[in-house]
């Protein structure tokens, strides 16, 4: 059965409130250039939470130098899926979990789907317990609390902001990103020039070099927890662009607004982290906080609004993006009420991690490379299907099981199952006791206590094999899909 594309938007209290869920966007509504497309990325990424990904690099036990490299062309490298996947939005008009149904069916898209909104949840979540915990260290250090009624406060702010961008949509992102990234932007450039006095160049030089394993775990990591975690929501946001707007500029600015401020402050982050190892410990508690050690106390303020406001910024967009997700795993409800459904769970989750857990780096790390393999397993499938297109997408059918796109694809779903297996089978998160299952195929190389048993390839495999079926053995399908009339 079909279902009912949405009005585009209604009017709540004088401000307008996006309605658009499943469906494709009119053409009445499409405008903007390629270049648009920077702001949205940028704000969503240049968050400081970077900086301690600088640890998270160093920690698998390789020099800055490696650290450097691995940051750079891992950042720009998984981004520049993200721009691929936002060509598929200015061709289809429609959300990316919607134009996966091309290439998954119409029902059988609910896999994937289901997967991308974990994956946004859990990402929001984080963001809005990274946020807390960094808001309540900064007061602390002034003198202004830092204990559970500092915390509540920060929750609801912080949460608030995310909720009401998330609510009211597109339109209402893409200004609220503009503001964030001149803010965020300027004031990182403070926090860098401030830190840079603790870079002690001797110490960051005399870290030594790691193996081939340590690298490609850390490049893994780095892919993972930056472009793939992004690649499910890309489309989102170019969908609203003309027909005919260039691919390669979508994505020239895509990957250029995404990747810019994190290579930057991943790099910064190996050389404080190095420069200071005592460090490396407290980021696992406190990612962002941890880093207002080394500042001088009246430049905490501007701190503590540099980082709410970057981590806010991914949040905003995670959780526009969760809730187009929900919608294509088949909940029948209007855009803002996903979103609301979502925001119940995310705070739920933020208060865990803010009040309860006491350490954030071993489950996030566990959370990322878990659905880091099934999104990369899609990714892959996803990238193959929209390679084999000629052209556009036929947008309504999108929305209908009797269409050209079926229901359920046989191909892309078990392919999506397979890599999925076989990705979790070379993975291991020894950290989290509760993802003591994994690494079931390591065994040929070394088991789960070898030496690339962190190197988390499975991450790279599923991509692969993704890939390589649906390009393969897809094409004849993408063939008939496009000649039925």
């Amino acid at each position: 059965m079909s279902e009912v594309p949405a009005t585009p938007r209604t009017r709540v209290g004088g401000v307008d409130v996006e309605l658009n869920g499943v469906n494709a966007v009119s053409e009445a509504e499409r405008h903007g250039r390629p270049r648009d497309l920077f702001w949205p990325w940028f704000a969503a990424n240049v968050s400081v939470l970077a900086v301690s990904y600088g640890s998270f690099v160093l920690g698998f036990g390789i020099s800055f130098w490696q650290a450097s490299a691995v940051s750079v062309v891992g950042v720009v490298a998984s981004y520049v899926v993200v721009g691929l996947v936002a060509i598929a939005g200015k061709r289809g008009s429609a959300p990316t979990m919607t134009l996966s149904r091309a290439a998954f069916g119409v029902h059988g898209n609910r896999l994937p789907s289901l997967v991308s909104w974990l994956l946004t949840l859990g990402w929001e979540t984080s963001l809005a317990a990274v946020a807390v915990l960094a808001t309540s260290t900064v007061l602390g250090r002034l003198g202004a609390g830092g204990g559970t009624g500092t915390k509540l406060v920060a929750l609801l702010v912080v949460v608030g902001l995310i909720v009401l961008g998330g609510t009211l949509g597109f339109t209402v992102i893409m200004r609220m990103q503009r503001w964030i990234t001149v803010v965020t932007a300027v004031l990182t450039v403070a926090y860098v020039v401030f830190a840079a006095g603790s870079v002690d160049w001797a110490t960051v030089s005399a870290i030594p070099a790691g193996d081939t394993a340590a690298v490609v775990g850390a490049f893994t990591m780095v892919m993972t927890g930056f472009g793939l975690g992004w690649a499910n929501a890309a489309a989102d946001y170019s969908r609203y662009l003309p027909r005919d707007a260039s691919s390669a500029g979508v994505v020239v600015w895509t990957t250029l607004g995404s990747s810019l401020g994190p290579a930057v402050l991943l790099v910064f982050g190996a050389l404080v982290v190095g420069s200071n190892p005592g460090l490396s410990e407290l980021v696992g508690q406190d990612p962002v906080g941890a880093l207002t050690g080394i500042l001088p106390t009246w430049f905490l303020v501007p701190f503590v609004v540099v980082a709410v406001l970057g981590l806010v910024g991914g949040a905003v967009m995670d959780i526009y993006s969760s809730g187009l997700a929900l919608l294509n795993v088949g909940l029948r409800v209007p855009r803002p009420v996903a979103v609301l459904v979502d925001a119940v769970l995310m705070i739920a989750g933020a208060v865990y991690i803010a009040f309860f857990s006491a350490n954030f780096l071993i489950p996030f790390q566990g959370f990322l490379i878990t659905l880091g393999v099934p999104i990369a397993a899609w990714a892959g499938i996803f990238l193959a299907d929209l390679a084999a297109r000629r052209g556009g997408y036929a947008e309504a059918e999108l929305l209908d099981a009797r269409g050209r796109y079926g229901s359920v694809r046989v191909l892309p779903v078990v392919t999506m199952v397979v890599a999925t297996f076989l990705g979790w089978g070379l993975v291991t998160n020894g950290g989290a006791s509760w993802l003591t299952w994994q690494g079931y195929l390591l065994g040929p190389i070394g088991g789960r206590d070898g030496g690339w048993a962190y190197a988390n390839l499975g991450v790279l495999l599923a991509f692969a094999v993704g890939f390589a079926v649906v390009a393969v053995f897809g094409r004849a399908a993408v063939r008939a899909q496009e000649a039925r009339r």
